[in-house]
């Protein structure tokens, strides 16, 4: 991952530790965690528009044959 090893890994977790404190962390992964989820909503709704319109384009190309 990113070329980081085990001790590098330790080292960055324990500075997040100290700059957010134990309370904070839990507030921000539920946050992150939200972020992420709205994010593959929105994309999931993306989607479905394009392989709806898609789907309405061939209906219509069917039907002026």
């Amino acid at each position: 991952m990113f070329g980081l090893g085990g001790s590098e890994m330790i080292v960055i977790l324990l500075v997040v530790l100290l700059l957010f404190g134990g309370k904070k962390i839990p507030e921000l992964m539920r946050g992150l965690g939200n972020g992420i989820r709205e994010f593959n909503d929105a994309k999931k709704s993306v989607k479905s528009q394009i392989e709806d319109g898609m789907k309405e384009k061939e209906k219509t190309e069917n039907t002026s044959k």
